[in-house]
């Protein structure tokens, strides 16, 4: 039955490594209201899952995000003793581990025992999917083993699970705004073909799904866009009405700000085309969406337009990629670009015919470089005096990688002058690709963990 009182859905996460404290005055916000609450955890990204995917491989009990206690031993004894449900993507490669823990958690707390629902389906890399894949990618198909392949599933399972009883439900690689369209669908009893209401809870989620973005974080810029006490910034809040419109807004008290300005830079971010954002569970057109100031750090967003869902679902999948190395190095005071061009060319011509090798000048040109290094060329030898110089270098195997790691470590001795500060790293490197495969391929559903 549908419930007509607003929503309101606090986001505590943009990504995997965000601030471990920002739940807390978001759930007490949430309880405050008195309100149906949400709160959602967006820990996910590509490069996530498949390190998350290799992970389990050595420790299989493992694979999910790596703070889920840190995130959740603050606030889920309150959410489960007043009734606010959490939804987050913080399974990872292994959803089922997750769910696990949490209840383990609680038992630590000394909380009730919750009801927690596992999204499934997502995870494609199965040697069942195989053929699946191996169409859809045609000669992109990797020749190196598969690390993982997820699709992007969209919100029904979320709202299924949500429907049925869940106080938690634990995704895998759901689509960001999902894990908001879910808890809408569940509780205004949408049908899967409103269109409009299904676009406008959909941006509710994309203006959510980066946390702190949203109230100021990413938005900052001394002086030009200045934002108050960004130390301590809130995280947003949705309040999501029965028409799918939504008020943005963050807990009292709290740095950070919510205007026009903030809420726009996030609701621009990301899109491809503003007529036409593809997302698993509608395709939403903001060409006449109106952003309104209505109050303090209160942001309203309506007139989005929803179209049907696209026929296909985005599937990303991780290969081994053989292995990643990197050194660096500092030269400060006289002559320290010299000397940093110097150490340069040195490994340059040591490690020629190794693998193309990557040179930055950190402070000089590194954020605009290349990998071929023209633009570092390009500007001519200055005079900087505090430069850090940087290599990286791609490799089929470990040993060939390893290379560039004692290079950049002899030039203590070898010289240039005045080199310290020596760091290098070497890791298994990762190679992405992306299709799109027919949603009968993708068998989506959740089971509740009892």
């Amino acid at each position: 039955m549908a419930n007509m009182q607003t929503l309101r859905i606090g986001c505590a996460a943009g990504f995997s490594g965000d601030r471990t404290d920002a739940a807390a005055p978001v759930v007490r916000a949430l309880i405050d209201s008195g309100q149906p609450a949400v709160l959602i955890f967006e820990t996910l990204a590509e490069r996530t899952l498949a390190l998350a995917q290799l992970t389990r491989r050595s420790q299989p009990e493992a694979g999910y995000e790596p703070l889920l206690d840190e995130l959740l031993r603050p606030v889920l004894a309150d959410c489960l003793a007043h009734g606010v449900r959490i939804v987050s993507n913080f399974g990872a490669a292994n959803p089922l581990g997750a769910a696990r823990r949490i209840q383990q958690l609680a038992r630590e707390l000394g909380a009730r025992r919750p009801r927690v629902a596992v999204v499934h389906g997502d995870d494609l890399s199965g040697p069942q999917h195989r053929a699946a894949l191996a169409q859809a990618l045609g000669t992109a198909m990797p020749q190196e083993p598969i690390v993982s392949a997820n699709a992007y599933i969209g919100a029904r399972p979320i709202a299924d699970a949500l429907r049925a009883g869940a106080d938690i439900v634990v995704c895998g690689r759901v689509a960001d705004p999902s894990l908001v369209l879910g808890p809408a669908l569940a509780h205004y009893g949408w049908g899967m073909e409103d269109w409009d209401l299904l676009a406008r809870a959909t941006m509710a989620g994309h203006l959510l799904e980066c946390g702190a973005q949203v109230t100021g974080g990413y938005f900052a810029d001394p002086g030009y866009k200045d934002v108050p006490d960004l130390a301590r910034l809130g995280y947003p809040i949705a309040e999501i009405d029965a028409d799918g419109h939504c008020t943005v807004t963050k807990p009292e008290g709290t740095g950070g700000r919510i205007d026009e300005r903030t809420v726009k830079e996030q609701l621009l971010y990301e899109l491809h085309d503003p007529a036409a954002y593809l997302t698993p569970d509608v395709v939403a057109d903001i060409t006449a969406a109106r952003v309104e100031q209505v109050g303090p750090d209160r942001v309203r967003l309506s007139g989005v337009r929803g179209h049907a869902r696209p026929p296909l679902l985005k599937v990303n999948v991780c290969f081994e990629s053989g292995w990643f190395a990197e050194g660096e190095i500092s030269y400060a005071g006289a002559r320290a670009e010299a000397r940093a061009r110097l150490a340069g060319e040195v490994l340059r011509e040591r490690l020629a015919g190794v693998a193309p090798l990557r040179l930055d000048l950190i402070g000089v040109a590194s954020v605009f470089g290349d990998d071929a290094g023209r633009w570092l060329a390009a500007q001519g030898e200055g005079d900087a005096r505090d430069v850090r110089l940087r290599a990286a270098l791609q490799h089929p195997t470990q040993a060939g990688a390893q290379r560039l790691v004692r290079e950049v470590t002899a030039l203590y001795c070898t010289g240039p002058a005045g080199g310290g500060g020596v760091r290098t790293a070497l890791r298994p490197r990762l190679g992405t690709v992306s299709c799109l495969v027919p949603r009968d391929a993708v068998a989506e559903g959740f089971v509740m963990l009892d």
